[in-house]
């Protein structure tokens, strides 16, 4: 299931010049994903409380145009691959007045129990939600 989420800029994710400074696309990937597993009825709260949590691994960006401060953004997050020990999405965040596409993305996670911090399979009850999300 692709899911989309919209972001005013604000005026301190600019420079000088109210262009969007590039670290800003990566947050938004974040944006994007917590509104996907929010769609799929998982919250972090959630999965944190129950020990888990999945920090990035692989994280790319490809800009392609600027954005600028109070333009209204839709961040499109693409689910690509779900193991029981990892997920990946794609991005794209385009300018919603004009559908230009600004930035193309990807991140890698993988599923980390929270008190050894290794890596660990994700429970059935997560992985079955995500698995149905992808389908």
């Amino acid at each position: 299931m692709i899911t989309e989420v919209t972001h005013r800029v604000n005026f301190f994710d600019t420079d000088a010049m109210a262009v969007v400074h590039h670290a800003n696309y990566i947050k938004w990937f974040e944006i994007g994903r917590v509104d996907f597993l929010r769609k799929n009825k998982i919250t972090l709260t959630e999965i944190m409380a129950d020990g888990y949590i999945f920090p990035i691994t692989n994280v790319s960006a490809k800009y392609i145009s600027s954005a600028h401060y109070d333009e209204v953004l839709v961040i499109k997050t693409i689910p690509t691959a779900l193991t029981k020990a990892k997920m990946e999405f794609n991005y794209e965040i385009y300018r919603q007045c004009d559908s230009a596409v600004l930035v193309k993305g990807y991140t890698q996670n993988v599923f980390t129990h929270r008190d050894t911090g290794k890596i660990t399979r994700l429970p059935e009850k997560y992985y079955n939600r995500l698995q149905q999300a992808l389908n």
